[in-house]
């Protein structure tokens, strides 16, 4: 017996030890995976805070009462502002907006609710798929080809059909994986209730997701707000201020492009005006977004 016991002892001890060491070694690979990822974390915080303080910094001068209030210059003149290309960018953001948002809407809805299994559903999928990778650039070229060459000028109408295209996928893939969340035993229980599907949908599923519809609106929203190559194709800009839709108009990403690229200083420093305006905007709308879900949420 006592031979016995130390051959269990001994095994025991080999075990203990054999643990330890797989303890000792999945330490140290949770500390290289630590470090790499605090790295990469750093790494990435870098570069942004450079860009924002670059952004602060080369723009804070450009922000005065003119900004909002006059016009976009011309060459060599001392004062100027964006008025018309900001009252342009909210035109266009406004009108992309009421048009790509309800057909997100729906499409997301027909996906979640409706066409689950079905070939149609798969194919809306995997068009609307294409169109979230897609670079904005070809949007752009695509509508230009569609609209402006057949309307054989530019036009704010032009750009925003552009922009819709930009932010009705994402409307669709929020509206969708948002209606997927809700719980199917509450579809099941107004079933068992005699309500009608449309009824299930308006007044159960979406009152229940509207926290991430709105989220994931806010966020196309974002996305359009600083988008130009599909303006530079469509809307074009303008000098002047206009609000009519039906020819070129002054926005913000073009004239932000147009004057970054100027010899002329005042341009330069109008451009990252700009730049600022568009990203405490982008800024305020993603805090809206993450203020609004978590408050629905909890």
């Amino acid at each position: 017996m006592t031979i016995q016991n130390e051959v269990i002892l001994q095994n025991s001890e080999k075990l203990i030890e054999t643990r330890r060491k797989k303890q000792a070694w999945r330490r140290q690979k949770n500390l290289v995976a630590l470090l790499l990822s605090m790295t990469t974390m750093i790494f990435g915080l870098f570069w942004l805070v450079w860009i924002l303080f670059t952004t602060v910094t080369k723009g804070i001068d450009g922000m005065s009462l003119a900004l909002f209030t006059e016009m976009t210059p011309p060459p060599n003149a001392a004062d100027g502002g964006l008025a018309n290309a900001i009252a342009g960018s909210g035109l266009l953001i406004l009108w992309a907006t009421l048009i790509g948002t309800p057909l997100g809407i729906m499409a997301g809805i027909y996906l979640a609710e409706y066409g689950r299994q079905s070939w149609l559903a798969e194919i809306t999928r995997f068009i609307n798929d294409i169109l979230l990778s897609a670079p904005s650039i070809v949007v752009g070229l695509f509508v230009y080809t569609v609209v402006v060459t057949r309307m054989e000028h530019f036009s704010g109408w032009a750009g925003v059909i552009a922009l819709a295209l930009l932010q009705v996928p994402i409307v669709v893939r929020t509206t969708e994986n948002m209606l997927k969340l809700v719980p199917n035993s509450l579809r099941e229980a107004a079933y068992a209730l005699g309500t009608p599907r449309w009824r299930i949908v308006t007044a159960i599923t979406l009152k229940a997701s509207i926290s991430g519809i709105l989220t994931g609106i806010l966020l196309a929203v974002a996305r359009i707000a600083g988008e130009t190559a599909p303006l530079l194709f469509t809307s074009l800009s303008n000098q002047f201020w206009s609000t009519d839709l039906h020819h070129p108009i002054a926005n913000l990403p073009v004239t932000i492009f147009k004057f970054a690229m100027s010899p002329f200083s005042e341009w330069q420093q109008l451009a990252w005006a700009g730049v600022i305006l568009i990203t405490l905007c982008v800024l305020l709308l993603n805090i809206l977004a993450r203020v609004t879900f978590a408050k629905k949420t909890n």
